[in-house]
């Protein structure tokens, strides 16, 4: 089952999906459906659908200091088609997201090649994207924002057990950035609190490099442990990295166990302030949490149930599969602007959440 073998490329497989997600933290409750179908035309084209329902509900932290909770949804609906020839796999995506308040559609067209006996894989990608930004309770907001990434990637097989994989990924964004719910907070002693809030101000530009290392070895005993390290830099100031580590085992014929762990960590953007000594006191300005320094340590595991079918079945294959991922946040230089504090001397936030994903997958 683990076993390294030839990385011919071939289509998708036939198969449906379908999900419950559900995510619980910071105030916020994100859940709901997802299916996906994918279906095949003769050995090289291969075609596939997917619709995904967030329901919301809530509020983050640096929303409720200055709104209050909401509820929306968000709809997602994405189409694909893979063409096959010889050792070239090539594969064109259309997504269009819709909200209350904002409407995102992107293209992807990727490739990859096969090369020295189908043991290196090739694979490039680029996406663009348009997003159109709203606002609840003013209906004469409204903001545009283009997006675009290019990918690079190369898959290697070092020995009978072993793979190794390089990515790059370059994003350029430029438009309307910020979210406009979010607020920076300043001094102010006339204030009741002694700061007040307003909106933020992004740069219109942003540039961003990463690049990661991924390894698979597969163990003699039906087993394998993974890892990934993964840098980030932009050109707001934001440095990142990430590293992963994880072991997958097999019980009997039908079960597999997926165990990891992942930390995260950042530092915050050069126009990041939790407190301004004054409105406007310079010309681009954050308070949004995600633009902070803070670090995550996320542990996770899956389980999947496997049951295969006679070959003069329709259904060929069928599993159950679940996945539970527990994250911890905290922050370095974001405070908790709800707590009963002097001005600058609130506790820095953290908190968990909860990331639950069911779904089961038939092959046909």
């Amino acid at each position: 089952m683990f076993a390294v073998s030839a990385m011919a490329a071939v289509l998708p497989q036939e198969r449906a999906d379908v999900m419950y997600h559900s995510y619980e933290g910071d105030g916020m409750s994100i859940d709901g459906p997802s299916v996906l179908v994918r279906k095949q035309f003769g050995n090289k084209v291969s075609v596939s659908a997917n619709y995904y329902v967030d329901t919301i509900s809530g509020a983050s932290i640096d929303v409720l200091a200055t709104a209050s909770p909401y509820e929306e949804e968000r709809t997602e609906h994405s189409v694909g088609v893979d063409f096959l020839h010889n050792k070239t796999l090539m594969n064109l995506n259309f997504t269009s997201s819709s909200e209350n308040d904002f409407e995102a559609r992107s293209v992807h067209f990727g490739i990859s090649q096969d090369f020295f006996g189908d043991l290196t894989t090739l694979s490039m990608g680029y996406s663009k994207g348009w997003d159109e930004v709203g606002k609840r309770g003013d209906e004469n907001f409204l903001e545009e924002a283009e997006r675009q990434q290019f990918q690079l990637g190369l898959t290697q097989v070092l020995t009978k057990n072993m793979i190794m994989g390089l990515t790059f990924e370059n994003i350029s964004d430029e438009g309307y950035l910020n979210n406009p719910y979010r607020a920076v907070r300043f001094v102010d002693p006339t204030a009741e609190r002694g700061f007040r809030f307003e909106t933020e101000v992004y740069p219109n530009t942003r540039t961003s490099n990463a690049a990661a290392i991924n390894v698979n070895y597969y163990l003699p005993y039906r087993a394998s442990v993974y890892g990934e390290a993964r840098i980030f830099s932009d050109t707001w100031g934001i440095d990142a990295t990430s590293y992963k580590l994880g072991y997958i085992h097999t019980f009997g014929d039908n079960w597999l166990l997926d165990l990891r762990v992942r930390v995260y960590e950042q530092d915050s953007a050069d126009f990041y302030q939790d407190l301004f000594a004054r409105s406007a006191e310079f010309n681009f300005r954050a308070r949004d949490k995600e633009m902070s320094t803070f670090s995550n340590v996320s542990l996770g595991l899956s389980l999947t149930y496997e049951h295969k079918f006679s070959q003069s079945s329709w259904i060929k294959k069928v599993t159950a599969n679940y996945e539970l991922d527990h994250l911890r946040f905290q922050y370095d230089d974001f405070r908790n602007v709800l707590a009963d504090a002097p001005v600058g001397e609130e506790p820095l936030f953290e908190f968990s959440a909860n990331v639950t994903r069911i779904f089961v997958s038939a092959w046909y």
